[in-house]
């Protein structure tokens, strides 16, 4: 993987530091796999504005994500490696040994005719999933239930990963992305290495036109605003401003919003790095 900084022909590419996804095999996705993705331009049901700055962007379908990997102890081969435009992440094709395909969260290193498998007993390898129970500690990790069988959800995105650190009875402690240390029932699966695409950071894109594409409308700043619009809005000239705070009235740059009792507080060995 590379980032390449385009020559400055046009005023969009002057600033364009574009991803080489040099990796990818195909372009035409598995259409059993594919789902149609309907836009709302953020409204409800009602056709009412609930969120702003939404709205256009290119259509999509959506890809049927793998996240739970309950094929146990069944081969699969990796047939192609393939963009997702849904998310950060590329993605990777399974094929079992029974016929079925699934797509999957491809880790880098994986590679195509690659054999993945997930179970207890698979050995800790590139694309493979196991509970955390069999995982040896220091792995890296991604793709990690907070329940068992619930599916994946923690170490998702391009480049994401996390650390098995230490056991202690039922519990596996893992450290997330953030910083923060949680215990985690030992029986949750993860998959064994780094999500792929993680020079997704290093790129820019260059105008404002790609950010209309993705279905991202101009976000309006508070300060420029009216009093009637905004906390922060108001004042002769540029003399508005006060304490940075939402449209609602919570308050930014360090205000804690994680509720105090929250049931979950207790799984929190150490907090994320501030």
């Amino acid at each position: 993987m590379a980032v390449k900084k385009l020559k400055p022909v046009t005023p969009g590419q002057r600033h364009v530091v574009r991803n080489v996804l040099d990796q990818l095999t195909t372009d035409k996705p598995e259409k059993s796999l594919l789902r149609p993705l309907s836009k709302t331009g953020g409204r409800n049901n009602t056709g009412k504005m609930t969120m702003r700055y939404i709205g256009g962007g290119h259509k999509k379908r959506y890809r049927l994500i793998d996240f739970k990997r309950e094929k146990d102890n069944v081969p699969a081969r990796v047939t192609t490696i393939e963009y997702d435009p849904n998310r950060t992440a590329l993605i990777a094709l399974l094929v079992y040994a029974d016929g079925a395909k699934r797509y999957i969260l491809a880790p880098n290193g994986l590679e195509v005719n690659q054999v993945v498998m997930s179970g207890a007993e698979v050995a800790p390898e590139i694309g493979n999933a196991l509970p955390l129970a069999n995982i040896p500690l220091g792995t890296i990790v991604h793709n990690i239930e907070l329940r068992p069988e619930q599916g994946g959800v923690i170490a998702r995105s391009a480049g994401a990963y996390a650390q098995l650190v230490s056991r202690d009875g039922k519990y596996a402690y893992i450290k997330l992305p953030s910083g923060e240390v949680r215990m985690i029932l030992a029986t949750c699966k993860a998959t064994i290495g780094t999500v792929s695409n993680s020079d997704h950071a290093l790129a820019r894109d260059g105008k404002a036109g790609r950010s209309r594409w993705k279905g991202r409308r101009p976000r309006v700043r508070g300060v420029v605003m009216n009093p009637v619009d905004h906390p922060m809005g108001g004042g002769e000239g540029k003399n508005s401003g006060g304490h940075p705070r939402s449209r609602t009235g919570v308050l930014a740059k360090g205000y804690k919003t994680r509720a105090p009792k929250k049931a979950s507080n207790k799984y929190i060995v150490e907090r994320r790095k501030k």
